[in-house]
């Protein structure tokens, strides 16, 4: 593998891959870390969610607490506990996995692994310098309204609102 481009958060590498009819290509792969989104409940059931300013979009996102592994090694449980704590400002008692999802297997290979957080007690947020987050505490409901009329666009908000929608039988 060569690597054509590394920053921060990823690096993209030239990959030979073999075709069908036996030639070698290469094909460019986004190698990254992986990533936690936290789905936080607090304790009258209602969801803790952000409002986030998205530069790459110039637009604000209603999403799921959520971050990438500072490095490849880094335990996703930790760094569920420390992307909550620093973009919600409720710290975790209890943090259980979910579920965990692909986003873009054609082109990366991010992990991104889903926890649901109980137990919250309210601390700060401690956002990084270009981050511009609010915070929006949801019923249930009101989340998965806001997901099924097209407010949420953000796929992992989403897959892990369905998700948990799933495994608990919570209907709208």
């Amino acid at each position: 593998m060569e690597t054509l481009f590394e920053c921060r958060k990823f690096k993209v590498v030239g990959r030979p891959v073999r075709t069908r009819d036996g030639r070698t290509v290469r094909r460019e792969i986004i190698v990254h870390p992986g990533a936690v989104v936290i789905l936080p409940i607090l304790a009258d059931g209602r969801f803790v969610l952000i409002r986030v300013l998205r530069h790459t979009l110039d637009r604000e996102l209603l999403e799921l607490p959520a971050g990438t592994l500072d490095h490849a090694g880094e335990e996703q449980l930790g760094a569920a506990h420390r992307e909550l704590e620093e973009e919600t400002g409720y710290r975790a008692g209890r943090i259980q996995p979910l579920c965990e999802f692909y986003p873009s297997p054609g082109v990366m290979t991010e992990l991104i692994r889903a926890y649901v957080a109980t137990d919250l007690t309210k601390t700060a947020q401690n956002l990084d310098e270009t981050e511009q987050i609010r915070v929006e505490i949801m019923s249930p409901q009101a989340a998965l309204t806001a997901l099924d009329c097209g407010e949420i666009k953000d796929a992992k908000t989403m897959i892990t609102l369905l998700r948990w929608q799933r495994a608990t039988g919570a209907a709208q």
